[in-house]
């Protein structure tokens, strides 16, 4: 997967170009996980690739520099989650944070009964999103009208859950693992299993592994990334992944300079028959420049281009 990554790009100033792996702690925002991050590496420009909640920590890849220009084929990449549920109690949030809406029974439920509703969640399903979320209906966040005491109806949207195991049976307690895509709510799947499962149930802790590509990859809490900082600003560097690591699950194609130039001033390049039409990321001799599109003709134009690039 991470064959052909490029050197980390080392400007002069505005800092480094590239993606760093926070492990965000419970208790902060993504956003202001994001800007502490950004002001240790003296960034003037930086993104999340897909926020957590304040409840949860683990993963959060910031994208620093020209890495921001991919951040968004890191949105709708799949995620993995580990997460904790108590059954018998139904909350406003669907976490800990809400008040007690509903109890229910649970004693009657086994390790068998629980996992047998598991299968009918996996693959693509319909979820309705909570109403403590921040998607917008009539302008406003859906959690600005939840905290008004507001309830307003939400279309089910289909999401996917690619992976779904039990991995810890101790009720009123239960642990899962998720792989899903992009827009599950792990809240409303908590809930919903609980439901099909004779129960409620809610978030009690939540913790992401895996965005994308990044998944085996080292993360950094913000104390180890301000230990690095006084230490120097060589080995701050030195946690950064190169840009193309946003884009490591693409297949590679390396374009000689010539062609590589043409891209470049956003003419086509012809590749030949050979390779499934779609996204690829594009290297030059000199390194990667950019994502271009291979058609299915075999001729390759430019899609996003790193803002400056060698060929």
């Amino acid at each position: 997967m991470n064959e052909g990554l490029a050197a980390r790009p080392r400007p002069a100033n505005g800092g480094p170009d590239g993606v760093v792996l926070l492990d965000k702690p419970v208790g902060l925002s993504s956003n202001i996980a994001l800007q502490k991050v950004r002001r240790l590496f003296g960034s003037r420009k930086a993104g999340h690739t897909g926020s957590l909640d304040p409840l949860a920590s683990g993963l959060l890849p910031v994208c620093l520099g020209q890495a921001t220009r991919f951040s968004g084929y890191l949105l709708g990449a799949a995620k993995g989650y580990r997460v904790t549920g108590r059954l018998g109690e139904r909350t406003a949030t669907g976490d800990v944070e809400g008040d007690v809406v509903e109890r229910c029974a649970w004693e009657q439920l086994s390790r068998d009964d629980f996992v047998a509703v598991l299968p009918g969640f996996r693959g693509p399903i319909l979820q309705v999103p909570p109403m403590y979320s921040a998607l917008k209906q009539g302008g406003e966040r859906l959690y600005k009208k939840a905290r008004r005491g507001e309830v307003v109806e939400r279309p089910a949207r289909e999401v996917e859950i690619h992976g779904l195991e039990l991995e810890a049976w101790t009720p009123p307690s239960f642990s899962l693992d998720v792989r899903c895509s992009k827009g599950t709510y792990i809240r409303t799947l908590v809930e919903d299993l609980a439901r099909a499962a004779g129960s409620c149930a809610h978030v009690t802790a939540l913790r992401r592994y895996a965005a994308g590509p990044y998944e085996h990859e080292s993360m950094y809490t913000l104390e180890a990334l301000e230990a690095l900082a006084a230490e120097s600003p060589e080995r701050l560097a030195e946690v950064v992944l190169p840009i193309d690591s946003t884009v490591a699950g693409l297949p590679m194609v390396t374009l000689p300079a010539e062609a590589a130039h043409r891209l470049m001033q956003g003419q086509p390049v012809a590749l030949g028959p050979e390779g499934d039409a779609g996204l690829v990321r594009v290297y030059s001799p000199a390194g990667f420049i950019g994502l271009g599109e291979r058609g299915a003709t075999g001729e390759l134009r430019v899609k996003r281009l790193l803002g400056t690039c060698k060929v």
